[in-house]
């Protein structure tokens, strides 16, 4: 058994392969590296076994997206720590030792984040990450460094470690043990938030979810999904209410799902003010769609709670995000009234 193996799941990736896998080769040590290819058209896997003998290849047959396609790879794999890094990810010396000692000195730690900063904007963090995710009362994600998308620059404010709500999935550090417990990655999500629902079932365990500041990663964000693709809105709004309806108490529910569906209404018409129809109409598709698989959620919602019962979750903000970005102007995290709990 691999002390740590560092996963990489590509599709159609192999440009991204040949600029970024040297870096992961360079920094790793003795880590196993292995890229597991989601049934990639472009040529990867060639490039994979011509360019990079060195690297471990798993084969899968189809496009499983980022949770079915690491399902399958991680099950195929045995190491005591996975890290599931992006392939448009660029790491640094030391960017390991950091991260996995937190791990080792403390067994309820299951699943764990560097700094992402962004690869193109070297002093700014970056989207997916930044330094560390939170998520408020009504299951909006944030993080320090990023809220929706107002991105601070990176003054050395977070190069703290204490613990956070959810991990970002550009670079997720996991002990494998937990994460097999908690059941994996839920495959109906395929990609976006899919993180998220991971590390709220690791919270609602009992086990605990960190940020590491001395670790850093550059980031390309938008490697498989721009930021404004109508794909990406349809994922991010379904997966949204998926996560909320799947989690939250039946009393906090039947309140706050409403709400959130109004939200997310003005945010549909919004994108339509804005001359996004197709954005709009992946507003409306995706609450069809959860409107459709809402005897699935509720089988899903009721095996969780008889699986992972543990309701005492930590970290989480009581306020709404979506005021304070647009009633209160709050850009940066310093701004909201919101303190950590149990910091280390």
């Amino acid at each position: 058994m691999s002390r740590l193996a560092i996963v990489i799941l590509n599709y159609n990736g192999k440009e991204l392969l040949r600029k970024f896998l040297p870096s992961v080769l360079k920094f790793s040590g003795k880590s196993k590296i292995i890229v597991a290819d989601n049934n990639s058209s472009d040529g990867s896997v060639n490039v994979l076994l011509n360019e990079f003998p060195q690297v471990e290849l798993i084969q899968i047959s189809s496009n499983l997206g980022f949770c079915g396609g690491y399902n399958y790879a991680l099950s195929k794999i045995e190491a005591d720590y996975f890290v599931l890094l992006n392939s448009d990810v660029e790491v640094t010396e030391r960017w390991i030792e950091p991260v996995i000692s937190l791990f080792e000195n403390d067994p309820l730690i299951a699943a764990a984040q560097p700094k992402i900063l962004s690869y193109t904007n070297k002093q700014n963090f970056e989207y997916a990450g930044a330094g560390g995710g939170f998520i408020d009362a009504l299951g909006y994600p944030f993080c320090r460094g990023r809220i929706f998308n107002a991105i601070e620059t990176d003054n050395h404010q977070y190069n703290d470690t204490l613990p956070i709500f959810w991990a970002t999935g550009a670079c997720l550090f996991l002990r494998a043990e937990s994460f097999k417990k908690i059941g994996g990655f839920d495959e109906d999500y395929f990609a976006h938030m899919e993180e998220i629902d991971c590390c709220w079932k690791i919270n609602r365990a009992g086990l605990c979810v960190f940020y590491q500041g001395a670790s850093t990663v550059y980031h390309v964000g938008g490697g498989t999904l721009s930021s404004r693709n109508p794909q990406k809105t349809y994922l991010n709004f379904r997966n949204g209410l998926s996560l909320i309806f799947k989690h939250l108490r039946i009393r906090q529910l039947v309140w706050k799902l409403p709400f959130r569906i109004l939200l997310d209404w003005v945010a549909a018409a919004k994108f339509m003010f804005e001359g996004s129809a197709a954005d709009c109409r992946a507003v409306l598709r995706a609450h069809i769609h959860f409107l459709l698989s809402l005897k699935k959620e509720v089988s899903k919602r009721k095996h969780l709670a008889s699986q992972i019962p543990n309701y005492q979750v930590e970290n989480t903000y009581k306020g709404l995000i979506i005021f304070d970005f647009y009633l209160r102007k709050a850009r940066k995290f310093g701004e909201l009234t919101f303190k950590v709990s149990n910091p280390k």
